[in-house]
């Protein structure tokens, strides 16, 4: 008992020795950025209607892009109704979001060298992910219950394809100060799949999560407000990236975790840096610019994609055909993927 306890002693002096020069020597705001080992060029893959015909994926290709995701949808009626809805094997939904279609789609993309993240998203009848918020605790248990169903058809799903990353979750906003119920379902993912964990948090969520520590990357959906200006200046955009960055590298410090931006997107517009969540239908009055959408990208590029700890961007969003739908996030078509495949084909 006696040697036990200085033993015990002199590990417990150690232990506060070793934090306190950490402290010291790295105090949060100096602590190392963690080096990111890849680096994903992705977009967010469209889930067709109908099955693939061949060739879809030969543009994506040719951009640079090794990297997309995968994005099934379960489906909430109502941001405080607990109920979830799902069938990961439902072939009367769209084909491209079916186990079937994104067996496809993965076995296709593969052969040109494009890696994939299975991204399940939950789509909210008039409202959207972040606003989801159970009004009693008998209501979250429930919640967490079926979301912890639905996420793990996916994980299993993932895991019998061997698609190297799964999303766990996305703009999941005003559930995630539950932070050990995540840590649960994280636990729960880890047991049945043996790939990569990210969250994708909103930009305004990420620097409150608390469980990054559980996961393999820091995914943000950075649709980051860049300029309060129409047609800024490329010069006005980058400075724009200044705040995010700081706030980005903070948890990236506190964490030592890469990050991915699993999803960035701009309108072909010219307010599109001033709220690049806006959906293009509300934007109906708002002047065309490809200009502007390419600026923002060349931007993005010549700030945070240099940075160590930049793992990968998949941008919102690519069709599988041509899409020619004005006012759009995608890049297809337009001066912004002249930019992407620039920037995508140098590295």
């Amino acid at each position: 008992m006696l040697n036990f306890g200085k033993k015990y002693l002199f590990s417990s002096i150690g232990l506060i020795l070793v934090l306190f020069l950490g402290i010291y020597f790295f105090p949060e705001e100096d602590a190392p950025l963690v080096q990111a080992e890849q680096k994903w060029k992705g977009v967010c893959w469209v889930g067709t209607r109908d099955s693939l015909s061949g060739g879809e994926l030969e543009l994506l290709h040719q951009t640079g892009a090794n990297a997309l995701s995968q994005t099934p949808f379960a489906f909430q009626s109502d941001v405080n109704n607990p109920e979830i809805r799902w069938n990961a094997y439902n072939d009367g939904k769209w084909w491209g979001e079916t186990a079937r279609g994104i067996e496809t789609t993965l076995d296709h993309s593969k052969e040109l060298g494009i890696a994939n993240i299975l991204k399940p998203h939950i789509w909210v009848r008039g409202s959207w992910p972040g606003e989801i918020e159970m009004l009693n605790e008998g209501d979250w248990e429930l919640w967490f219950e079926n979301y912890l169903g639905f996420i793990m058809d996916y994980a299993r799903l993932a895991e019998e394809l061997q698609i190297p990353v799964l999303c766990i979750g996305t703009e999941l906003e005003k559930t995630t100060h539950r932070t050990e119920d995540w840590r649960k379902v994280i636990s729960q993912i880890r047991e049945v799949y043996s790939g990569e964990l990210i969250y994708a948090a909103n930009f305004t969520e990420f620097e409150k999560i608390e469980f990054w520590d559980d996961l393999d990357y820091i995914g943000i959906q950075a649709y980051f407000p860049l300029s309060k200006n129409h047609k800024p200046t490329l010069a006005e955009l980058k400075k724009g990236w200044v705040d995010p960055i700081k706030k980005i590298e903070k948890s990236v410090r506190q964490f030592q975790k890469p990050v991915v931006f699993t999803e960035i997107g701009y309108c072909n517009t010219v307010d599109a840096a001033v709220e690049p969540w806006v959906w293009p239908n509300e934007r109906k009055e708002v002047e065309l610019s490809e200009e502007v959408q390419a600026l923002c990208y060349q931007a993005f590029f010549e700030t945070v994609w240099e940075k160590p700890w930049m793992s990968g961007v998949f941008f919102w969003k690519w069709f599988p055909k041509a899409h020619n739908q004005n006012p759009d996030f995608t890049p297809q078509g337009k001066k912004a993927q002249e930019v992407m495949t620039a920037f995508f084909l140098q590295d």
